[in-house]
């Protein structure tokens, strides 16, 4: 698992997408999660544009709109789909339009789209159904196009993490730290994003993209994003009061702020005409 909790890939059993009580966790405090969460590359962004055969663009997930806002700033139209209604009214007050559900069970009432995207959610989505809602929803030579962000924290600052979480919730997934990096990870996530999307009806083959980046966070910054992951979004406040103290502590001894080096994964097919 990576280092700090986030929307973890690997719940019990490997079915991300049946845990719905952590998929629909994120809304606790829309407001911060919207803030404190990163945008994505504007390069991943225009990449998608330019491989969609229009500009009318389906989010899967959307959340608060993060991503929603990039692409609508970029002239395209962007509908959310989003089951948490919290996070969809959020949405709607950034100007994003955004209708409740999982996509699932979406009724696209006939509405098809030159992209599907989805950022940060796709492992939420069912592997099986998530393409083939998709394939039907695309307009041919539509464009699937399913990304995240893959980071480790510095290592001082992700044990004093992990050791706070073994005190206060010990038998959390993360608290153990991780077996391997964060990248190795969501590697292999979207390896098998892939093959879903291989086992849809009407697909091309899926092509990796990657962009690295970087961005700065000071001690108060990081501090604002922790509680916005999936870790910590369950924990209660005295709990999580304890973790964050931990963290701001590590962050102080390093300096009071670090440079996070950021892996956007993305994984994208056409539908073929």
């Amino acid at each position: 698992m990576p280092t700090i909790p986030r929307d973890d890939p690997r719940p019990p059993g490997n079915e991300p997408h049946k845990a719905r009580q952590m998929a629909e966790s994120f809304g606790v405090d829309a407001e911060r999660y919207d803030r404190a969460r990163p945008a994505y590359p504007q390069a991943l962004v225009q990449r998608i544009i330019a491989a969609a055969p229009g500009p009318d663009l389906l989010d899967v997930g959307c959340g608060t709109g993060i991503e929603a806002r990039q692409f609508l700033a970029a002239g395209c139209t962007v509908l959310g789909v989003e089951p948490d209604p919290r996070m969809a009214g959020h949405a709607r007050r950034t100007g994003v339009e955004a209708e409740v559900a999982t996509f699932e069970d979406w009724d696209d009432a006939g509405r098809t789209f030159d992209a599907v995207v989805a950022g940060q959610s796709w492992h939420w989505v069912d592997p099986v159904a998530g393409p083939a809602k998709a394939a039907r929803v695309l307009r041919p030579g539509g464009l699937l196009a399913v990304f995240a962000h893959a980071y480790d924290p510095p290592p001082p600052i992700a044990e004093a993490f992990a050791a706070a979480l073994r005190r206060v919730a010990p038998g959390s997934p993360f608290a153990a730290g991780p077996p391997k990096p964060a990248r190795e990870i969501y590697r292999q996530m979207f390896a098998t994003f892939a093959d879903g999307i291989r086992q849809a009806t009407g697909f091309g083959e899926p092509e990796h993209w990657r962009f690295d980046w970087e961005h700065h966070y000071t001690r108060d910054a990081w501090l604002d994003l922790l509680p916005t992951t999936g870790g910590l979004t369950r924990l209660p406040p005295d709990a999580l009061a304890e973790v964050l103290a931990a963290v701001g502590a590590a962050v102080d001894a390093a300096g009071g702020g670090f440079t996070m080096s950021y892996t956007t994964l993305a994984v994208a097919a056409p539908l073929k005409p």
